[in-house]
């Protein structure tokens, strides 16, 4: 069978390609806010946004069922430990993301109690800056990853 021979209502794809896709329009979000740009990023989930249209509506209540880390503020030396934890239950494929300069690179928080930047205690895979960040910022983030993941292999 050549591909001329395939109904037009049939489409094709590779299983890698179906798995990134599907992965990229179903995260499950955990948002860890610790600062004032967790009030923003409330804006994000509202109906004028609409994240739902990116597959990432809800925001999940337990690690264990979310697949998207949203690191939404200031992280000091006493919660990093609870971050890395809230990071280690999640299961794979899991991916995280830096929400405002604070997340990003402590922000203007420059003395001891605060990490400059949480990719210090987990890996991040989308670095949204600003503070606080704009919705639109924040749903560029989520497409950036969404692409990211699109883009990676998927192993079964």
């Amino acid at each position: 069978m050549s591909k001329n021979d395939i109904p037009e209502n049939i489409v094709t794809t590779k299983l890698d390609q179906f798995i990134g896709w599907a992965r990229s329009y179903s995260l499950w979000q955990y948002v860890f806010g610790t600062a004032c740009c967790a009030m923003e990023f409330m804006s994000v989930s509202s109906s004028h946004y609409d994240t739902d249209r990116f597959g990432a509506a809800m925001p999940r209540y337990s690690p264990r069922q979310s697949d998207m880390l949203m690191v939404v503020g200031t992280i000091n030396h006493k919660n990093a430990p609870v971050l890395r934890r809230i990071w280690e239950q999640m299961a794979d494929p899991k991916y995280v993301v830096a929400v405002g300069a604070c997340a990003v690179s402590g922000g203007f928080y420059r003395n001891y109690a605060t990490l400059q930047g949480c990719d210090l205690v987990i890996p991040v895979d989308v670095y949204i800056p600003g503070c606080p960040p704009r919705p639109e910022m924040i749903l560029d983030g989520i497409m950036a990853l969404q692409e990211k993941i699109r883009k990676s292999k998927h192993y079964l």
